[in-house]
């Protein structure tokens, strides 16, 4: 259980505790009225102030619950805002050394050697993003599958049977157990 959870349950069972007691109160402080015939005014008195501090401690676990809660929507807030942040930090060398890669090319022409520093950074980013647990959908050879495939052509095709992906047009990706993006495919008909 969370400590959110726990917190919850927490001030449930406090507000709970002191609604009930002020109803006692309450209903005592109604039925001793009720069998009272005016001489007993100090447990008058003593029933009245049990029930004020009854509303007094609900007063101060309801304000409590709220602070709670601002507090907890203001986390949220604040996950949300920078929940990118983390794997915007492991990006950054990949970005570092593609503006290397961009100005050593600029200087000098070698353009077989910029090649080989983009693919260098190419398997950089692809171990990163593997790392976030991103994945690609395997897709030629496979049979058609709606949840992982978007069919954008249907093809003849001696090489595989009908319902079998024959190309992939744009290659699809799964973050973790999440279809992230669907493979777009050519399926043999």
């Amino acid at each position: 259980m969370s400590a959110k959870e726990t917190h919850n349950e927490t001030m449930d069972a406090v507000k709970d505790e002191a609604v009930e007691e002020q109803n006692q109160a309450e209903e005592s402080a109604q039925t001793e009225e009720a069998n009272i015939e005016g001489n007993d005014n100090p447990r008058i008195a003593e029933l009245e102030k049990q029930a004020e501090e009854a509303q007094q401690r609900y007063l101060r676990a309801q304000a409590d619950f709220d602070n709670f809660r601002r507090r907890t929507m203001k986390e949220k807030e604040e996950l949300a805002q920078y929940a990118s942040m983390k794997l915007i930090e492991q990006l950054l060398p990949v970005v570092d050394n593609f503006e290397r890669a961009i100005a050593a090319s600029g200087a000098n022409n070698d353009y077989e050697s910029l090649a080989k520093g983009v693919d260098m950074i190419f398997r950089q980013l692809s171990q990163t993003l593997d790392a976030e647990g991103l994945k690609p959908i395997n897709a030629v050879g496979e049979p058609f599958n709606p949840e992982f495939h978007q069919a954008i052509m249907q093809v003849e095709s001696d090489e595989y049977e009908e319902g079998v992906v024959v190309e992939e047009v744009q290659k699809g990706y799964m973050l973790k157990e999440k279809v992230l993006r669907p493979s777009m495919v050519k399926v043999s008909g």
